[in-house]
């Protein structure tokens, strides 16, 4: 029994299975077999040479997307007095203390980032089985537990986004929309790439990256060429 729909046999039919593309060409056919009737994600996935079951090789950055994702960003921010005050001048849709954190205790979950500053860890160390386990619990390596919670907050907003390696080694990143035009996605996919290889541990030995295929929300995976990329 088929585990897809014809929509998606079709466009795979259409798709090279083998062939590594150009980005551009990748792209052109992202678009061009793209059926779903709402407006589809765009995402890259790299297979890494690394072994993710050594720590010492785990990989783990961030990157400001040029033309954003495609989607509005919801920022909340645990904080008290100026800091705020400041968090919420910088545009952080909820800024609360001991009500946010009984807020999500409850079950309330609508926000994509989560920002603390550092004296409220304590508090918010509470939601670790809330929030670990989706990504969402504010974290000193990511810069979202910091005083500096305007520009945390500004650059949440303008599409910094988070990546990190499965235990596979493989890496799964949203770039936009397929209601972007090719220079956008072009420019949000050459950020990601470079905030990648930037991020490539001193341990990892050999080619850091394997393999790259993109694909939207509902259709079938196109390899790039990774040299074309890179």
């Amino acid at each position: 029994m088929s585990k897809h729909g014809k929509k998606y046999e079709k466009a795979q039919q259409n798709t090279p299975v083998h062939e590594a593309m150009s980005l551009k060409e990748a792209l052109e056919k992202l678009k061009q077999v793209a059926y779903a009737k709402f407006d589809e994600s765009v995402d890259v996935d790299v297979n890494l040479g690394i072994d993710a079951s050594k720590g010492d090789q785990a990989v783990r950055g961030s990157v400001v997307m040029p033309h954003g994702r495609g989607k509005k960003i919801r920022v909340i921010v645990f904080a008290k007095g100026d800091h705020a005050e400041q968090a919420e001048k910088a545009g952080a849709d909820v800024v609360g203390a001991d009500d946010l954190v009984q807020k999500i205790t409850d079950g309330w979950m609508e926000f994509d980032y989560a920002v603390a500053t550092p004296d409220l860890m304590g508090m918010v160390g509470k939601l670790a089985k809330q929030l670990g386990p989706r990504g969402l619990l504010p974290n000193k390596k990511l810069g979202t537990v910091t005083f500096d919670v305007a520009d945390i907050v500004e650059e949440l907003k303008k599409g910094r986004s988070f990546f990190k390696n499965d235990k596979s080694g493989l890496v799964h990143f949203t770039v936009g929309k397929v209601s972007f035009d090719a220079n956008q996605l072009t420019d949000n996919v050459s950020a990601f790439m470079k905030a990648l290889v930037a991020s490539k541990p001193s341990a990892s030995k050999g080619k850091f990256i394997k393999k790259i295929s993109i694909s939207s929300t509902m259709g079938p995976g196109i390899t790039v060429s990774p040299e074309d990329v890179l």
